[in-house]
């Protein structure tokens, strides 16, 4: 187990980190296209008639759009630090729970890749980036297994 996470209402360990990874980052992404869309909206407005741009007025138009921007970026933030830990975890072999008690490594070391190949299947493919795709852990490398 790596922590629990409430969002998902469940644990993220070795079965599901897949999904939580994919999880964080695609709500990052969609965070980074709503602030996106807000720019474009703002400089519509600004270049447009304010009262042409929105059907509410144009007072509570910049409110919403501030609002909104203020979510956005809280949530790419966010996510995008969740994101970064968790990439962070699968490249060192640690959880977050062993990062923080400083435990001593008791497993073999194994490079970034292989450890992004135990986490998201084997062999790398589009499948990587879906989460209806389950990872393969059949296929693994024999060598990635140290008894």
């Amino acid at each position: 187990m790596d922590h629990h996470c409430p969002w998902v209402n469940n644990c993220v360990g070795e079965n599901n980190q897949k999904y939580f990874v994919l999880f964080t980052m695609y709500i990052a992404l969609i965070s980074l296209h709503a602030l996106i869309m807000v720019g474009f909206h703002f400089l519509h407005c600004f270049e447009e008639d304010w009262t042409k741009c929105s059907y509410f007025s144009p007072p509570t138009t910049v409110i919403l759009l501030i609002l909104l921007c203020f979510e956005g970026l809280l949530f790419l933030i966010f996510t995008s630090v969740m994101f970064g830990t968790q990439v962070h975890s699968i490249c060192t072999d640690e959880t977050g729970i062993e990062q923080l008690k400083k435990e001593e490594r008791r497993w073999a070391k194994k490079t970034k890749w292989m450890n992004l190949k135990a986490v998201f299947g084997h062999p790398f493919s589009l499948g990587w980036a879906s989460p209806f795709a389950t990872p393969d852990h059949g296929k693994a490398d024999p060598s990635q297994y140290v008894v």
